[in-house]
C-alpha cells in the first residue's frame, strides 16, 4: 500500500476526488491510501460470492443489493473500499445519483484478504465495522483456506470460522445454499472458484 502525495483530505473532499488515474483509494484519517489491484484469484472469488448472494437475494425476494466495490464511511475523514456489500434499496436509492459510499451500515460486508491486506482486513476494518454496527462481516481468507463469519453482538463481533469441512452459517442469509459440485462443501467452493484448474 502506498500513501498517495496529498497530505489531508476531508471526507466531502474524498467523494469527488480524482487524481486522473484509474487507482482505487481508501480515506484513513484524513489521508489517501493507494490500493493494490487485485489478484485474478481474488477477482474469481469475489465474482463467485457475488453471483451465490444475488442468487439468494432474488431466490427470497429480499428488497437488497449487492455491490462490488463500493465504499463505507467508517469514520469523520475515514472510508473504506468494500469487496462486496448488501444493503438495503432504501440505502441505495439515497445515493442513487452521489457517489457510491454508504454513511449507514450495510447489512453484511464482504472482504477477501490478500497478502497485503492481512491486517487491514481482520483487525482495522473488523473494528471499524463494528464501530459502524454492521451487522454481519466475513473475512474470506484463501491464504488460510478459513472464512470468519462475524456476528454483531452488543457493539462487539462474534466470530465462527468455517474451513474446508464445514458449511457457511449467515445470519443475514440463512438459507445461504452455495452449490456444490461433486460433494464438495461451501467453503471448499470458494476457493475452488478461486482456482482456474
Amino acid at each position: 500500500m502506498v500513501s498517495t502525495p496529498v497530505t489531508s483530505i476531508t471526507f466531502e473532499e474524498y467523494l469527488t476526488y480524482d487524481d486522473g488515474s484509474d487507482f482505487h483509494y481508501e480515506l484513513v484519517d484524513g489521508k489517501l491510501e493507494l490500493m493494490n489491484p487485485p489478484t485474478i484469484q481474488h477477482f474469481l472469488i469475489v465474482d463467485f460470492l457475488d453471483t451465490a448472494l444475488k442468487a439468494e437475494i432474488k431466490r427470497c425476494s429480499s428488497p437488497w443489493l449487492c455491490f462490488r466495490e463500493s465504499g463505507v464511511r467508517t469514520g469523520r475523514n475515514k472510508s473504506r473500499l468494500t469487496d462486496l456489500c448488501v444493503v438495503t434499496i432504501e440505502q441505495a436509492r439515497e445515493l442513487l445519483n452521489a457517489s457510491a459510499v454508504f454513511e449507514s451500515p450495510p447489512l453484511l460486508i464482504v472482504e477477501v484478504v490478500s497478502p497485503e491486506s492481512v491486517k487491514r482486513d481482520y483487525r482495522y476494518k473488523r473494528s471499524e465495522y463494528a464501530a459502524l454496527e454492521v451487522p454481519e462481516y466475513w473475512i474470506v481468507d484463501p491464504l488460510e483456506a478459513k472464512i470468519s463469519v462475524l456476528i454483531l453482538e452488543d457493539g462487539f463481533y462474534e466470530e465462527t470460522v468455517f474451513t474446508a469441512t464445514q458449511e457457511i452459517v449467515s445470519r443475514i442469509f440463512p438459507e445461504l445454499a452455495i452449490p456444490a459440485a461433486h460433494f464438495v462443501n461451501a467453503v471448499d467452493q470458494v476457493f475452488i472458484a478461486g482456482n482456474l484448474s
